[in-house]
């Protein structure tokens, strides 16, 4: 005999009284390894199982880097205009708000200063969701700005990158930001300021091409695609298969344009070791 009885036929919870389950709250990884999205934030977004390290953006690496995720944000309320009233599908001012909107953004990068493991810190992020990470006037003008605040406080600057490259609505602004970031750059070099470089995936266009490759200290993620122009791009121009692996992290390492790879859980610790290397 079963241990309860239903006296009432059918289900009597209506369809807005159901309860279903959060989004987000699972995440699954290319190889199809389960983890729930709390411990995968407790692991520096990294997926314990098989190491592969989820794309994040700039509040992510803020929590992973900066001291209690504490730090001030740097020309927050800078935002892109639109120098040549350019039409695509869409006009860019229209897509510039309507990315605003989305992704709570006002731009493709974020600049912050704070403290690392008590030592001082500024940290210009870039967030690929924004147009693709893409470098306008205003990318390269925040991250010159940020330059400044290191040459003016002696504070080493971390750049990390994460970007489709240069965007097409801004043209020649837009390739503008090449020079201007890497003149800012050799000031810090003259100053004897640290630079340290981390490309994650993707780093790609004129990024790579300027600040990306500048550093003191080139370093990337495992597996991040690093490259001026994308594969499909080149193996249609040379008309030949590439080399397995090709443009991977390790890749560009073995063929001598890193440093080093960095897991990100040992992001934080490893910086730190090796900032205070250079200033002793």
């Amino acid at each position: 005999m079963a241990w309860f009885k239903r006296t009432d036929k059918g289900i009597k919870t209506s369809t807005e009284e159901k309860k279903d389950t959060p989004d987000g709250l699972w995440f699954k990884t290319p190889q199809g390894n389960i983890i729930h999205t709390r411990e995968l934030k407790n692991n520096s977004y990294v997926c314990p199982d098989d190491d592969f390290h989820v794309k994040i953006g700039s509040k992510e690496y803020f929590e992973i880097l900066f001291d209690g995720n504490k730090f001030k944000e740097l020309d927050a309320d800078m935002k892109s205009g639109d120098p040549l009233n350019f039409v695509d599908t869409k006009p860019y001012k229209g897509r510039i708000t309507a990315t605003i909107q989305k992704t709570e953004l006002n731009d493709a990068v974020r600049t912050a200063v704070g403290k690392m493991n008590d030592l001082d810190l500024v940290i210009a992020c870039m967030d690929f969701n924004f147009i693709g990470g893409s470098m306008g006037s205003v990318v390269g003008e925040k991250i010159a700005r940020a330059i400044d605040h290191s040459l003016k406080n002696k504070i080493p600057f971390l750049m990390i990158s994460k970007s489709g490259g240069a965007r097409m609505m801004e043209a020649g602004f837009s390739l503008m930001q090449m020079a201007k970031t890497s003149a800012k750059l050799a000031l810090l070099e003259k100053a004897a300021i640290p630079y340290i470089s981390l490309l994650t995936d993707p780093t790609t266009g004129g990024v790579t091409a300027s600040y990306a490759m500048l550093g003191d200290f080139n370093i990337a993620e495992p597996e991040a695609l690093i490259g001026f122009a994308g594969p499909r791009v080149i193996r249609e121009t040379i008309g030949k298969d590439l080399p397995k692996g090709f443009q991977s992290s390790e890749f560009v390492l073995e063929h001598g344009f890193l440093d080093f790879i960095i897991d990100r859980r040992q992001l934080k610790n490893r910086l730190t070791t090796l900032l205070n290397l250079l200033r002793n």
